[in-house]
């Protein structure tokens, strides 16, 4: 393999996943009321704190992959912040429908950037050892 073309995909993957995580982060702060909304309709108790919490981690989780610091803390993070939100917010499960197949569809997305995740920890722990 070519190392200059591993290091660039390397650093292109790692900096689409922080954009994949810093753009929901400021669209939670942008649009408060569309994502308490969202939460309340999923069953989500203290949709508020949580929220505030969510754009948080979104933001500095991000923020470190596309920093290029703690990056395999960060990916890990960001492995658990997708859990959650997969069995809390894309709950397919309780959905019938359009809604449903919606819900689906984000679930299985999401297991993809978690699998994308995963792989960037791995190696960047590896790389740092």
């Amino acid at each position: 393999m070519n190392p200059k073309i591993d290091a660039i995909a390397l650093t292109a993957g790692r900096s689409l996943l922080g954009i994949y995580f810093v753009l929901p982060g400021l669209a939670k702060f942008g649009s408060w009321q569309t994502h308490v909304d969202l939460m309340l309709r999923h069953n989500i108790p203290l949709a508020e704190p949580l929220l505030f919490i969510a754009g948080l981690a979104n933001l500095i989780l991000g923020g470190l992959l596309l920093a290029n610091k703690q990056v395999w803390l960060a990916a890990y993070g960001c492995v658990a912040y997708i859990l959650v939100i997969n069995f809390c917010l894309h709950d397919f499960w309780n959905f019938t429908g359009i809604e449903g197949a919606h819900e689906t569809q984000n679930f299985v997305k999401n297991l993809g950037i978690l699998a994308g995740c995963l792989v960037l920890a791995s190696y960047s722990r590896q790389a740092q050892d």
